[in-house]
């Protein structure tokens, strides 16, 4: 395979990268979205659509094995294919927190909510907006934003404790909500994890642009 002809692939695998993490993107804000307005079908949406972002990540993981195999790439070529096998497993278990909030509307589409949510669409704002500019950060190799978004963290990580904090106290005082607001936790869970993610992908972009390998979760 001639120079060229291995930069379109790569070109290539750049694109179905973009798609997969539009789609993660839209995937998050639809599942919060049919929480918040209590859309079972919005959701379903949500739950149906997952094989598609499945399908990419395994074409991509595919295609990415077969460049290194035949073209036994070095240097920033590697970064760069290694970088997308990670980003793409990140992307898949986004989407797959994204499903987990969508099944949680349609098992509470028939309950009245034990507070008005507030803070969890506040917290998945946040977290959308770090899903997208880790994406465009990616495709500038910008390593400055890389670090600005990771840091981003703190404020997914104390609106969690808040929400945390006020559905416990819910919860204490009246029994009959514990059921639902545990559903509620493990939504504002979905969305700390997927911040986490964003955070690992924020690693490998600066992996990709200076060769090493940073932690940026301390």
């Amino acid at each position: 395979m001639s120079r060229q002809a291995f930069e379109e692939q790569q070109d290539v695998l750049h694109r179905k990268l973009m798609t997969m993490g539009t789609l993660v993107e839209e995937a998050i804000h639809k599942s919060i979205k049919s929480l918040v307005e209590r859309d079972v079908r919005l959701a379903e949406q949500v739950i149906g659509n997952d094989h598609v972002i499945n399908e990419l990540e395994h074409e991509i993981q595919s295609e990415c094995f077969r460049l290194i195999a035949l073209q036994q790439p070095v240097g920033s070529d590697l970064r760069r294919l290694g970088t997308m096998l990670k980003l793409v497993t990140d992307l898949e278990r986004m989407g797959d927190h994204a499903v987990s909030i969508a099944k949680t509307t349609r098992r509470l589409m028939t309950e009245p909510y034990v507070k008005p949510l507030i803070d969890i669409p506040l917290m998945a704002d946040h977290v959308k907006a770090m899903v997208r500019d880790c994406l465009n950060a990616y495709i500038a190799r910008n390593k400055e934003a890389a670090e600005e978004i990771a840091a981003r963290d703190d404020i997914v990580d104390k609106l969690f404790s808040t929400i945390f904090r006020d559905l416990i106290e819910v919860m204490t005082k009246n029994s009959t909500a514990i059921s639902q607001g545990t559903h509620l936790l493990l939504v504002a869970q979905y969305l700390e994890r997927i911040a986490d993610h964003v955070t690992n992908i924020c690693e490998w972009i600066i992996y990709m642009s200076t060769g090493k390998l940073t932690d940026l979760n301390k």
